[in-house]
C-alpha cells in the first residue's frame, strides 16, 4: 500500500489517496477535483508505474469533495469499478433530485440556525464558486456495512461510521487490525458534524455511536482522509468523544446566560468564520443543541434553544 499526499488548500488541508497495487490496482479516495490535485494524483500514481487508465477500482470513504472529487473522471479513462456507500452514491453520481434535496435541506436548517443574510450570501456565494470541485459524475456500485470488496490479495470489510457524513464509511483489512478510515477520526483536529452533511439526522448521538464502534474494533493503526496515519486509534477516538462531551458543556455555559440560535452559540464556540466554516460552525453548534433537545435537556422555541435541565454530562455522553 502507498499514500499519495495530495494539496487540498480549498478545506483542510493534505489529502491522502492510497493506492493498493496488485491483479486489481485499487485507489482508497481520489482528491478533490482542481487542475492542481490532478497533476499530483498523476504524479504519483506515475511514481509507482501507474496512470488513471490502468485504475480497476476506486473505494471511496465518502462523498465529500475532497475525497470523491477526481472519481469520475478516473472511471472515464479507466472504467473503474466505483465503490460507496448506498447513503452517498447518489450524489457521487451527481443525482439532480439528491442535489436538490440537498440543497432545500441546507436552506431549511440555514434559516433555523439563524444565520445572517449577509453570512448566508457569502456561504451560498462559495458554495457556488467552489461547485466544479465536485467534479464529474461516476456510476456506483452500492455498498453497506459488512460487505467485502475484493481488492487483488486484500478483501477490505466495510464498516458504516455515519457522522461526518451520511455514508461515511471505513475499510479494515489486514485481519481486521488496520482500517482506511477517511474523515471517521483524524490525526489533528476533529471531524465536523452537523454541517459537514446536513442529510445526518441526530448527527451527533450518530458520529458518538460511530466513534463507539471504532474503539470496539480496535485497530493497532488507522489511515485517516487527511495528513499523518494514527498509530493510537483508539485513544484517539476516545479523545474525540471527551471532546464532545467537554463542547457540550461550552454550549450549555453559553445556555445558561439564557436563550440562544444556533449561530450565536456558534460565535460562542468559534468566534467570526469564513468560507466553508461558515457553515460548519453553526452546524457544529446545531449538533449539540440537537443532541441535548433529543435528551430533554433543551427545548426548541422557534430558532431559539432554552434550557430546561441541569444534565449529567457524563451518562449525556458516556467515555467510550
Amino acid at each position: 500500500m502507498d499514500v499519495i499526499s495530495l494539496g487540498n488548500e480549498e478545506f483542510e488541508g493534505r489529502n491522502n489517496a492510497y493506492l493498493l497495487d496488485g491483479e486489481t490496482t485499487t485507489l482508497v479516495d481520489t482528491g478533490i477535483a482542481t487542475p492542481r490535485t490532478r497533476t499530483q494524483l498523476r504524479e504519483g500514481l506515475a511514481e509507482h508505474g501507474h496512470d488513471f487508465s490502468g485504475l480497476d477500482a476506486i473505494v471511496l470513504t465518502h462523498f465529500h469533495p475532497d475525497h470523491a472529487g477526481l472519481t469520475g473522471e478516473i472511471q472515464a479513462a479507466s472504467g473503474a469499478t466505483v465503490y460507496a456507500h448506498v447513503d452517498d452514491a447518489p450524489l457521487i453520481e451527481r443525482d439532480e433530485g439528491a442535489l436538490a434535496e440537498l440543497d432545500d435541506r441546507r436552506h431549511t436548517l440555514f434559516e433555523q440556525w439563524g444565520m445572517p443574510d449577509a453570512e448566508r450570501e457569502e456561504l451560498l456565494a462559495f458554495l457556488d464558486s467552489h461547485e466544479g470541485i465536485a467534479g464529474e459524475p461516476a456510476r456506483v456500485t452500492r455498498i453497506e456495512d459488512g460487505d467485502g470488496i475484493e481488492v487483488g490479495d486484500l478483501v477490505l470489510e466495510t464498516v458504516h461510521t455515519p457522522g461526518h457524513a451520511a455514508g461515511l464509511c471505513c475499510f479494515e483489512f489486514s485481519e481486521g487490525r488496520e482500517a482506511f478510515v477517511g474523515d471517521a477520526i483524524l490525526p489533528v483536529y476533529t471531524p465536523n458534524v452537523g454541517g459537514a452533511d446536513v442529510r445526518v439526522e441526530a448527527p451527533l448521538e450518530r458520529y458518538l455511536d460511530s466513534l463507539r464502534t471504532l474503539v470496539a474494533r480496535d485497530y493497532e493503526r488507522v489511515w485517516p482522509g487527511h495528513r499523518d496515519v494514527i498509530e493510537e486509534p483508539t485513544e484517539r477516538a476516545r479523545f474525540i468523544v471527551d471532546h464532545h462531551r467537554e463542547r457540550t458543556e461550552r454550549v450549555l455555559s453559553v445556555l445558561s446566560e439564557g436563550p440562544a440560535n444556533a449561530w450565536a452559540v456558534s460565535a460562542a464556540l468559534f468566534g467570526d468564520l469564513e468560507g466553508i466554516h461558515v457553515m460548519h460552525g453553526p452546524g457544529e453548534a446545531f449538533a449539540h443543541l440537537d443532541h441535548l433537545e433529543r435528551n430533554g435537556v433543551v427545548e426548541r422555541d422557534g430558532r431559539e434553544y432554552v434550557l430546561v435541565d441541569d444534565p449529567d454530562l457524563e451518562a449525556l455522553i458516556p467515555p467510550a
